[in-house]
């Protein structure tokens, strides 16, 4: 049988009295116990609101997580659908608690920290080297920690897990409820906030793929109530701000990998997103991604970021002067922001390599499509239709103005590298350009990138001059001060690079210090094209001084083209004179066609607008019939809620009344039995139970019990007045004369006792002081040995622990040689199961291709027998049809010559009638009319031609037996008549007129086919 269930009062009242006995932990359990069962559901939320908040309590304080999980947990199912805000008041508790601890811990641990100090430092003369122990020297040496260090571990390591462990519960306990968002991100701020505080990368990349993974399971429970929408711009955008928080905080810890996860996060959600962001959070995510480029040293995608925060502000700016947009909603747009990001646009733009020359694997790998998916990549992240390029960046900023806002330095830099680049004498005007640049902080990550271009610039200038050139004389040109001097490894090595990609075409030769350009005109190098670099460089950013050899053989062909052009321009007239005709008419069409064509783009652009204006007003309708539906809905759950409530205020308030009107009752009752206490003994009433005790009932109960009382005391009044006692009095008479000797008496024998014992204890401690005194000298000749002996054993255990330490560093290397070998063939087994797998599933593909194709080849045959057999069914079919068509035939010929049988017979047969009586006329009408119905039939029944007429084979035809039902003719009269019609039928058969045979044989007349039915009757007159 289970417990009876207990009230959260009393739950709470028993949790108080243990904590007041030091059972904390068996009060945490009772608490959690009451919490996870199964019959609080129907408790009201307001009781149960104070045994959370002291279980929550209890738990931090005995470090019980897993306990406060489970109870959260289950107040978050009784509780999610009504009262959110208990949920929330009960959590915020559960976090201040944890976080309260956490500053305890280190207020701590700095107290700890600072008495060692002290005690450290502390004036102890006479023992100056015990401030360090052997065990505390020992514990440094091998942990390689301060006590600073041991001391956070010890004390505030485990609460800073504790409240990590707070945050992590939390975000799962609110991560699936749309009335808990709010809560939820907040919880997310201050998570962010304690993994910047205590610098935990590793918590804060836990806690990023956390919050990724509640965003993609938000799907899974989007049929639940309150489930979270990120449909809901509202929702989005808190969810927008919570990525933007942690974007920032991981561009805090430098965890760019991170960083470019969080990127892509954000520019998801804003793809999903139907409301545009503001302008303040894109200027952030354009910051936060150039900062990210930087570090990737992806220079040209960092210049892009630039760009796109550059342009960001220009909107933003024209925005807030023209009353678009709010002021908190756009950065601050001021002269020096301006100038500042114009100044960083052109700067990354020129920090950008204008050939790769970073180490990497060169042409060993094809990372082509790698790269291009990429910057596909990058691409999207920037919002761009295409991927930036130099060339495009510089003409961009040029467009929009850049350069006049760019700080004097940057303009000079700019002009310097892109106009009017000089190699003999471009380290003396950039020079004081670069001092100015690494004074910056901001800065001075460009000089070396730049260094790099400049480079990049100086070998294009020297290739189309020079054959070879002295590395002196490179070391010279490329000379900056200091700290920015490029050293000659330096230039080596971007030449090696430059070699190694293909991009560059120079030799060097260490035995000279000579510079080779390749002079090979028929070389099909990208260095030896684009005036000897890359193909990837920009030729239009290239200065050329003069053609090189190269050039002059790859372009002698479209020279000759166009010498070959002009002279026909001059050879021959017509050819202008068409073109310029051909010209004019273009004109004339065009300028025919401006006006429809504009018209026409007119009516485009009206159509354009108004279609946008009906999508925007059908979204704004959409929009707000969704707002309608979603205030309808929150209403009809509004009122059921406080239906609900009504209800359960109305329940408890007749509660209330019901107690309190019992315990009124109960105190009457308690006052009643107190007004009625008469005598010692009381009333035997449970005061707890009084449910079925009432005012009479207790009234009588007294009464009795006082009749009871009182017939007691008088039974012992009248006992004691019966017993008179003289002989007690006179004992006691007697004793009193005694009692003075015995005291003296008594006194005398203490006095005795204590005088003895004193002095025997004075004897016993006189012989035990010199016997201490003989042994200690007896055993101070010993001292000198001890001490000898002691610090002998001290120094061989000291060399023992030396050598167990160093056989335990020994057995520790060697476990990791063999845990290192045991990974090696784990990998090398994974790898070689993995292969097997794979062809075993290739296998497996390969045996169901082949099954496939089978049971292909299986249905096709099948598929061909059906369609023979079908072909042979129809052959028959129409086989069936002929033989039918042919019976049918035969069929009519039979009736054709029925009836000419009949027509030459009806001479003979009508002097056969006369013949016969009267009556048989009737029945050879009937016979008729049953021969009649038997060839119809037969005809239907598709029956053989002979069987059709039995007067066709000579015989009469059968007697009606219709005239036997009449009466009319004996049996002996029909069988005359058959006798006599059996003796005409011979006479019939011979005077049967010739035309009919005539007239037979022509009906007889072969038809052609084979097989032909003839009839009997007309066989015999053939033969005749």
């Amino acid at each position: 049988m289970p417990p009876p269930h207990q009230k959260p009062e009393n739950v709470l009242k028993r949790a108080h009295e243990l904590m007041g006995v030091g059972q904390s932990q068996a009060a945490l359990v009772l608490l959690h116990e009451h919490i996870t069962s199964k019959r609080i559901r129907n408790v009201p939320i307001a009781s149960l609101e104070p045994v959370m908040i002291l279980l929550v309590e209890q738990s931090v304080e005995q470090k019980k997580g897993k306990l406060a999980k489970d109870a959260l947990y289950q107040y978050k199912n009784i509780s999610q659908n009504t009262h959110v805000g208990t949920i929330e008041l009960v959590l915020k508790k559960f976090i201040e608690l944890a976080e309260e601890k956490v500053k305890t811990a280190q207020a701590k641990a700095d107290e700890v920290q600072s008495s060692l100090e002290t005690t450290a430092s502390a004036t102890n003369i006479d023992d100056l080297e015990a401030t360090e122990t052997p065990e505390s020297i020992l514990l440094s040496t091998v942990s390689g920690e301060q006590s600073r260090d041991r001391t956070d571990r010890a004390i505030v390591t485990p609460w800073l897990k504790f409240l990590w462990e707070t945050y992590r519960t939390v975000l799962d306990i609110l991560r699936n409820n749309a009335r808990l968002e709010i809560m939820y991100q907040s919880t997310a701020t201050q998570a962010f906030e304690f993994c910047l505080r205590y610098s935990r990368k590793t918590e804060f990349r836990r806690l990023c793929e956390l919050l990724r993974n509640h965003v993609q399971t938000a799907a899974k429970y989007s049929a639940q109530m309150h489930a979270i929408n990120l449909n809901d711009p509202d929702t989005l955008q808190r969810h927008l701000e919570t990525r933007f928080q942690q974007l920032n905080v991981a561009v805090e810890l430098e965890l760019w990998q991170e960083a470019f996860r969080s990127v892509e996060d954000i520019h998801t959600l804003l793809n999903i997103s139907k409301r545009p962001p503001k302008n303040i959070m894109m200027a952030n995510y354009y910051e936060k991604l150039t900062r990210i480029f930087l570090v990737a040293e992806n220079y040209l995608f960092h210049a892009a970021a630039w760009s796109r925060y550059y342009n960001l502000l220009r909107q933003s700016a024209s925005m807030v002067a023209s009353g678009l947009g709010k002021k908190s909603d756009n950065p601050v747009t001021s002269e020096a922001d301006f100038s500042k990001a114009a100044s960083f646009v052109l700067l990354s733009a020129l920090a950008i390599p204008v050939i790769s020359t970073s180490r990497s694997r060169g042409a060993l790998v094809d990372l082509d499509e790698a790269k291009k998916s990429k910057n596909s990549r990058l691409t999207h992240l920037l919002g761009m239709s295409q991927a930036p390029t130099r060339a495009v960046l510089f003409k961009d900023a040029m467009s929009k103005g850049l350069l006049k806002r760019a700080h004097p330095e940057i303009r000079e830099l700019y002009r310097i590298l892109e106009v009017e680049f000089h190699p003999l004498s471009i380290c003396q005007k950039i020079s004081p350009i670069l001092a100015k640049i690494g004074a910056d902080s901001d800065m001075e990550k460009y000089v070396t990138p730049l260094q790099q271009v400049i480079l990049t610039r100086l070998f294009q200038q020297l290739s189309q001059v020079y054959e070879t050139v002295d590395v002196e004389f490179v070391e010279n040109l490329a000379k900056f001060p200091e700290p920015f001097h490029i050293k000659r490894d330096t230039i080596e090595k971007f030449i090696m690079n430059g070699n190694k990609k293909d991009d560059l075409a120079i030799r060097m030769d260490h035995a000279t210090n000579v510079l080779s350009f390749d002079a090979d005109i028929f070389s099909s190098t990208k260095a030896s094209s684009s005036l000897g670099l890359t193909g990837s460089s920009d030729e239009t950013s290239i200065q050329k001084l003069q053609n090189t050899p190269s050039d002059i053989v790859r372009t002698q062909f479209s020279r000759l083209t166009k010498a070959l052009y002009i002279t026909c321009q001059y050879i021959d007239p017509s050819f202008n004179e068409s073109r310029i005709k051909a010209r004019d008419i273009a004109f004339a069409r065009a300028s025919a066609e401006a006006d429809e064509e504009h018209r026409e783009t007119l009516a485009r652009k009206e159509i354009i607008q108004k279609r946008k204006e009906e999508a925007s007003e059908l979204l704004a309708r959409k929009e707000k019939e969704d707002a309608t539906r979603k205030r309808i809905r929150a209403a009809q759950l509004q009122e059921a809620e406080d239906r609900r409530l009504a209800q359960e205020q109305k329940e408890r308030e007749d509660r209330r009344l019901q107690a309190e009107m019992d315990r009124l009752r109960k105190e009457e009752l308690k006052k009643q039995i107190a007004d009625l206490k008469i005598g010692p003994k009381t009333l035997d009433i449970d005061l707890e139970n009084l449910d079925n005790v009432d005012s009479n009932t207790i009234r009588a109960m007294k009464l009795a019990q006082l009749e009871r009382e009182k017939n007691d005391i008088n039974e012992k009044l009248r006992v004691t007045g019966k017993r008179i006692d003289h002989l007690e009095r006179a004992f006691r008479k007697e004793e009193a004369k005694k009692l003075p000797l015995d005291y003296e008496e008594q006194r005398q024998k203490d006095i005795a006792t204590y005088q003895k014992t004193k002095a025997q204890t004075l004897m016993e401690a006189e012989i035990k002081h010199k016997q201490s005194l003989e042994l200690k000298h007896r055993l101070s000749r010993l001292i000198p040995r001890y001490e000898t002996y002691r610090q002998s054993v001290v120094e061989r255990r000291h060399d023992e622990f030396e050598k167990r330490r160093r056989d335990a560093e020994k057995e520790l290397v060697k476990a990791m040689d063999m845990r290192r070998k045991e990974l090696r063939e784990r990998k090398s087994r994974e790898r070689k199961q993995r292969a097997e797998q794979e062809r075993i599933l290739r296998e497996e593909e390969e045996k169901a291709a082949k099954i496939a194709e089978e049971k292909a080849a299986k249905e096709e045959r099948i598929k061909a027998e059906f369609a023979e057999i079908k072909a042979a069914r129809e052959r028959e079919r129409q086989e069936t049809l002929e033989i039918i068509a042919l019976q049918k035939r035969r069929e009519e010929e039979a009736e054709q010559r029925r009836a000419l049988a009949k027509a030459a017979g009806t001479s003979l047969s009508k002097e056969v009638d006369s013949a016969q009586p009267a009556r048989w006329q009737p029945r050879r009408e009937m016979t008729e009319s049953n021969s009649q119905r038997t060839n119809s039939s037969t005809t239907r029944g598709s029956y053989p031609a002979a069987k059709l007429d039995d007067t066709d084979n000579g015989r009469p035809p059968p007697l009606p037996l219709v005239g036997a039902r009449t009466g009319t003719s004996s049996w002996r009269d029909r069988e005359a008549s058959r006798n006599l019609q059996r003796q005409a039928s011979p006479e019939r058969e011979r005077e049967r007129p010739l035309p009919s045979v005539a007239s037979g044989e022509k009906a007889l007349k072969p038809s052609g086919s084979a097989g032909k039915y003839i009839p009997l009757q007309l066989r015999k007159k053939l033969g005749q």
